[in-house]
């Protein structure tokens, strides 16, 4: 068995560990009860949903005091207070206790609120009873009194604020739920105290510990895959290899393998400089397993990177912060090191073509039915009427010459009409992906007038003969509904699709694009609606923030491109210190055991350097 500790974290500062972020449920796991590692980075993998007003803009929700406690079947469950966004009382949830259930401890299900009285609660405890198959609560409210209650009768649902969002959250308990009352006179904490096993101290920066409960280690080894950076443990390669050329060792890859159970295809660098290869025979030959490096940032002042392959070359290009984002420029090179240090070359500013006056920003590649595109948004001149527009390559053109780029195309409702109105809303950071024979158009949209309701994701398909023009209505995807998408602003935006072969993946950015911009992540399975929002699962927790990478503050807007060798690559913008310039990084995509995206494997993680170095037996036929 292991040990499992929840808990908050004391805030530090807005640009640190802001409260929006402390105010979750963090984890951290102990083979013997008393030393306890951090999961996720020492950030949160559990937080509230915001709450929606009738005009559409939204509530900021955290928690406190979460308590976690094991169901029948293997499932989980969350007890924990709602408080508003910074930590402060929630008057929505103002007696009641928020309730989660989950059946991996990584995923979970916000079930809703359970009434518990009329007074602010400040604790909650509970544990599951298989004698009389219920569940005990315990909780305290600010008054200093504490309760207890069991949920255990189906029929009595009276105490739920929101019985529809509860209605199946112990269905394999077997039963919903029931009375509650009780105080414990003169034992106001003695449930908690029986229960509670806290370490006394965790050695976990800033945590304030909530409850600890037992897991299989199994369980417990699942979370480390998870919620742990992948670190190499070994490399794999044939000890012999049958070859009639030199050509033929290209096709072989050495396996790197990492700590979570997956592994790498890497290419090998041979010193060939004694093979014969006219003679047959057997050599011995050594290697070493190539490993690209790229020094954070690759380029100062550039955002929203974005790296695409065009006629065997690949082409970078990214937001200019240096000039406050009156131009693009392009870089050209036969590989991905070589746009490093490649000449940027000027395609499009703000005094070109009338209707695009300034802010381009967040230009994206993609190739639609074998022609070249660039998504970007652009303005005649002022920030409210910033929207989505495309430009495309002539037919031949070289997408490193100025001169063969078409003039942009705003993007338009399928009837050409425009997707919302100029001066009240803008859209911006529009992708482009195919996917099972259709092209879609994913991008975010913010009202501002009558009342800014934050930027929001929206989803429709795509005209692939006139990429501007939008086949579908736009469907929200996706509302900054989590503290951490809403931390300094409500912002959901910056997304860009990943592929895989029974997966979609969508990871997108949120909040504001200083220190607490992050990555997050949607995923649908193929097969599955993309332009039906419940089919798509947003998972609770960002995967990339500025604590994934030391010296890396505000990671986010990230795009991707594969190499020949089938690697894929990951651009993204991040800080070089709290109060550096937005700057452009590139990092390897890593693929977990279970197939999810990992992009805070680092190049030290990736690939350690005592497992470079390879020796086999080459025989040439």
């Amino acid at each position: 068995m292991a040990y499992l500790l929840s808990y908050t974290r004391q805030p530090i500062d807005s640009v640190h560990y802001d409260p929006r972020l402390a105010c979750s449920m963090h984890l951290a796991l102990s083979r013997d009860g008393a030393d306890y590692d951090a999961l996720n980075h020492n950030s949160g993998v559990l937080f509230a949903k915001a709450t929606q007003q009738e005009d559409g803009s939204l509530n900021p929700k955290s928690l406190k005091a979460p308590w976690l406690f094991a169901l029948p079947g293997g499932r989980y469950a969350v007890a924990a207070v709602r408080t508003g966004g910074d930590g402060e009382e929630d008057e929505e949830s103002k007696g009641c206790v928020l309730l989660f259930t989950s059946e991996n401890l990584t995923d979970y299900r916000e079930e809703g609120l359970l009434k518990l009285g009329e007074e602010y609660l400040e604790q909650v405890a509970c544990v599951f009873l298989p004698e009389q198959n219920a569940i005990r609560l315990w909780w305290k409210d600010r008054t200093g009194e504490c309760f207890t209650g069991e949920i255990r009768n189906p029929e009595d649902r009276v105490l739920l604020c929101e019985p529809a969002g509860c209605g199946d959250l112990f269905q394999d308990a077997g039963g919903a739920y029931g009375q509650t009352g009780e105080t414990l006179l003169g034992k106001a904490l003695e449930p908690f105290a029986e229960m509670i096993h806290m370490p006394k101290e965790t050695g976990i920066e800033g945590a304030e510990p909530c409850s600890v409960i037992e897991i299989p280690e199994e369980t417990a080894a699942r979370l480390r895959r998870k919620l742990l950076t992948p670190v190499n443990t070994g490399v794999e390669f044939p000890e012999r290899i049958w070859v009639s050329g030199p050509g033929q060792l290209e096709q072989y890859f050495a396996t790197a393998r990492y700590s979570d159970g997956s592994s790498a295809k890497k290419r090998v660098d041979w010193d060939l400089s004694r093979v014969d290869f006219d003679r047959k025979g057997t050599w011995e030959i050594t290697g070493r397993i190539r490993q690209e490096h790229f020094a954070f940032p690759v380029a100062y002042n550039r955002a929203d990177p974005c790296i695409g392959k065009w006629n065997d070359k690949y082409y970078f290009i990214a937001t200019n912060d240096a000039d406050n984002n009156h131009t693009l420029y392009i870089r050209e090179a036969d590989t991905i090191p070589g746009l490093v240090n490649a000449e940027e070359k000027l395609i499009l500013d703000s005094d070109t073509y009338p209707g695009i006056g300034g802010l381009l920003w967040a230009p994206e590649f993609h190739e639609v039915e074998g022609r070249l595109y660039i998504f970007h948004a652009a303005t005649p001149g002022e920030f409210f009427c910033e929207e989505s527009h495309v430009m495309a390559l002539r037919e031949g053109g070289n997408p490193a010459c100025r001169e063969d780029w078409l003039p942009p195309k705003r993007v338009v409702r399928r009837d050409g009409s425009d997707i919302c109105e100029a001066g009240k809303e803008i859209t911006l950071d529009m992708t482009c992906f195919a996917w099972q024979g259709d092209y879609y158009a994913v991008w975010s949209q913010r009202q501002f007038l009558p009342k800014d309701l934050g930027a929001w994701l929206y989803i429709a398909k795509l005209d692939p003969k006139e990429p501007w023009r939008l086949l579908t209505d736009p469907v929200v995807l996706s509302k900054p509904e989590y503290g951490w998408a809403n931390n300094h602003t409500f912002v959901d935006e910056g997304p860009f699709a990943l592929p895989t072969e029974e997966r979609l993946y969508l990871t997108f950015s949120s909040a504001a694009v200083d220190t607490s911009y992050v990555v997050g992540l949607l995923t649908i399975e193929k097969g599955k609606d993309l332009l039906t929002p419940e089919n798509w699962k947003k998972k609770n927790y960002p995967i990339l923030t500025s604590r994934s990478v030391e010296g890396e503050f505000g990671t986010g807007h990230n795009a991707y491109v594969t190499d020949e060798d089938g690697t894929i690559w990951n651009t993204y913008h991040a800080r070089p210190g709290t109060e550096g310039v937005r700057s452009s990084g590139i990092r390897r995509v890593h693929f977990d055991a279970e197939g999810e995206p990992v992009l805070d494997l680092t190049e030290e993680l990736d690939l350690k350097e005592e497992y470079r170095s390879l020796r086999i037996t080459l025989e040439i036929l």
